[in-house]
């Protein structure tokens, strides 16, 4: 993902993961302390049981809760990193246009605290809410694309076995 000049990447869906993309997060609105976006929630996000899966709240927390945090670090040459999600589902949906809607609850120089909401457009009825724990941490320029990536003290080592 190319970065732009303030060393924040494209964040939209046609330059997301496969896995991301599958999620079907749009990203609306963007800043240090707040995500907007939505999602078209329909049967490709389905359990066996018709209702949409868990993972699909938790991805989109998330997205929502690292692209926020790391708006709030870029300039400092940083990005921030899930350490703790919990999502906790609150009704089931089966297809549905939801808000997905991100703030900053505490922002540190080491960690920040983010809330995201999932609420049905229709009903206004909250889907699901998650909390994410992040760590920021030091960008690096990736060789492959020129985007950033994160720092590592092992880069280009191939031997996880410690990890």
């Amino acid at each position: 993902m190319p970065a732009s000049a303030d060393n924040f990447p494209d964040v939209s869906r046609a330059t997301a993961s496969p896995f991301v993309a599958a999620s079907g997060f749009i990203v609306d609105d963007v800043t240090t302390t707040s995500v907007r976006g939505h999602v078209d929630l329909d049967a490709s996000h389905h359990t066996p049981w018709g209702v949409v899966h868990g993972g699909v709240y938790t991805t989109i927390v998330e997205s929502a809760g690292s692209i926020g945090a790391s708006k709030a670090v870029a300039e400092s040459g940083q990005f921030a990193v899930g350490v703790h999600n919990a999502t906790d589902f609150l009704r089931p949906a089966t297809a549905a246009r939801a808000t997905v809607t991100a703030q900053a609850l505490y922002q540190g120089r080491t960690q920040q605290l983010w809330d995201v909401v999932i609420a049905n457009d229709a009903t206004a009825k909250v889907l699901a809410r998650g909390q994410l724990r992040l760590q920021n941490v030091p960008l690096r320029q990736a060789a492959s694309d020129g985007g950033p990536g994160p720092a590592s003290d092992d880069a280009g080592s191939s031997d996880r076995s410690n990890a």
